[in-house]
C-alpha cells in the first residue's frame, strides 16, 4: 500500500491526472499494488478563495506521504510566479527534492522535428541539481538611497561590474540575482547521475557548466564532477559548456547517455529535449529525494485555453506516474506502463498535439487497456 498525494492543480491538470490515476489503477491491480489517493485542493481556485498556497501544516501532512503526484500549476486569474513558487518551488525546497530526473525518450511513431532521427537515437536522461544555482533567491531590484545604505555592508559581495555602484549616491536603477552552488549540493546530484548511469549500464555521463564566463560557481561544478568521477571506473566522462550542448542536442543526440547539469542550464535544455522527444506532452518529471518525499509531474504547464475541450495529452502525466513506481522500488510494474505506452502510441491512439485524433479519455482508456492486456500475457 501505497499513500499517495495527489494534487490536481488548474487547467488541464484535473483531466490528466485522471488518465495517470487510472493507467497506475490498473498497474497496480496487475502487479498487487494499492494506492491511497490522498487528493489536495492546492492551486488557483483555493489561492483565489483563501489567499493560500500551501500552509506549514499541509506541508507536514505531505511528509507522511510516500510520494507527491502532481499535474500542474498555473492560472492567467493569478500574477506569474505566485503559484510556481508558492506551490511548486516550495515543495522541491521543503521536501530538499535536490534532483531532477528527466528522461528524453522518443517513441516509435511519434514525429520529431530533427531530419532522420529515430527511436535508437532519442534515449537519454537528463539529471538536473534542483535546489541551488540562481535559483535560490537572492537578489533585489535596488532603487533608492535607503536602499543603498542598506546594501553597503553587502557593497564587496554585491558589486557589479563595468562600474556599476549600487550604493552609490544617484546610480541608476539595478537588479541582480546570486547564483550559488554549495560542494555538497553539486557532488550529491552528481553522484546520483553516476548511479543512475551504473544503473541502467550507460556507458557516459556529460557535464553541463558555464565555467569559461561565470568561473566562480561552474568552476566548482566542474571540479567536483571531476572528484565524483574518479569513484567509477568504467564510465566515461566529458564537459560540455551549455551553450554548445544545446547544438549537440540537434546534430547527434544519439551522443548522449546521463547528462548533469546545475539549475538554470537544466531547467533551459530539458525543455529543447522534451521537443526533440515529439513535445512536452510527452514528456515526464520527478523531482526526487532519494532518502525522502519526492514529487512526480508532466513537463507541461496548465494549459487552461485548452480546459474541459478532452484535448490534452495524457501520456506525460502517465509517465510521471511510471517514475514514480520506479521510485517507489516497483519497477517491474513501471516497465508495464512504459512498454504500455509505447504500443499505444505506436498503434496511433493519440491527441491531436502528436498527429492524433482521440480525447484525453481516449488515450488514458487505452494505455489501461493496454497495461492489462500486457500483464495477462
Amino acid at each position: 500500500m501505497y499513500r499517495i498525494a495527489v494534487i490536481p492543480g488548474d487547467g488541464v491538470g484535473p483531466e490528466v491526472m485522471q488518465e495517470g490515476i487510472k493507467v497506475l489503477e490498473a498497474a497496480g491491480e496487475a502487479a498487487n499494488i494499492d494506492f491511497e489517493w490522498v487528493r489536495y485542493p492546492f492551486g488557483a481556485e483555493h489561492y483565489l478563495a483563501t489567499g493560500e498556497t500551501l500552509s506549514e501544516d499541509s506541508l507536514k501532512e505531505l511528509s507522511r506521504c510516500d510520494a507527491i503526484y502532481l499535474a500542474a500549476v498555473g492560472d492567467p486569474r493569478v500574477k506569474p510566479g505566485i503559484l510556481e513558487q508558492g506551490i511548486l518551488l516550495r515543495l522541491r525546497f521543503y521536501f530538499d527534492q535536490y534532483v531532477n530526473l528527466r528522461p528524453v525518450r522518443l517513441y516509435p511513431g511519434i514525429p520529431t522535428p530533427l531530419k532522420d532521427k529515430k527511436p535508437e537515437d532519442i534515449n537519454f536522461f537528463v539529471v538536473r541539481e534542483n535546489t541551488e544555482d540562481f535559483y535560490v533567491g537572492v537578489g533585489a531590484r535596488v532603487t533608492s538611497a535607503r536602499q543603498r545604505e542598506e546594501l553597503e555592508v553587502k557593497r564587496e559581495l554585491y558589486e557589479l561590474k563595468f562600474g556599476v555602484d549600487i550604493t552609490k549616491e544617484g546610480s541608476e536603477e539595478v537588479a541582480f540575482q546570486i547564483g550559488v552552488i554549495s560542494r555538497e549540493g553539486a557532488e550529491r546530484v552528481i553522484r546520483y547521475a553516476f548511479e543512475l548511469a551504473k544503473r541502467e549500464r550507460m556507458e557516459r555521463v556529460t557535464s553541463v557548466d558555464k565555467a569559461n564566463v561565470l568561473t566562480h560557481v561552474y568552476s566548482l561544478w566542474r571540479e567536483v564532477f571531476e572528484e565524483v568521477a574518479k569513484e567509477y571506473e568504467g564510465i566515461e566522462t566529458e564537459h560540455n559548456y551549455v551553450d554548445a550542448i544545446t547544438m549537440y542536442f540537434l546534430s547527434m543526440p544519439e551522443h548522449f547517455r546521463v547528462v548533469v547539469t546545475p539549475n538554470m542550464f537544466g531547467d533551459i535544455i530539458t525543455d529543447l529535449g522534451a521537443q526533440i522527444q515529439g513535445g512536452i506532452g510527452l514528456a515526464p518529471s520527478g523531482n526526487i529525494n532519494p532518502e525522502g518525499v519526492s514529487m512526480f509531474e508532466p513537463v507541461h504547464g496548465s494549459a487552461p485555453n485548452l480546459k474541459g475541450k478532452g484535448l490534452a495529452n495524457p501520456v506525460a502525466q502517465i509517465l510521471a506516474g511510471a517514475l514514480m513506481l520506479r521510485e517507489l522500488g516497483e519497477g517491474e510494474a513501471a516497465k508495464l506502463v512504459e512498454q504500455a505506452v509505447a504500443e499505444t502510441l505506436r498503434e496511433g491512439v493519440r491527441t491531436p498535439d502528436i498527429g492524433g485524433s482521440a480525447s484525453t479519455e481516449q488515450v488514458g482508456s487505452a494505455i489501461a487497456e493496454k497495461v492489462k492486456a500486457l500483464a495477462e500475457g
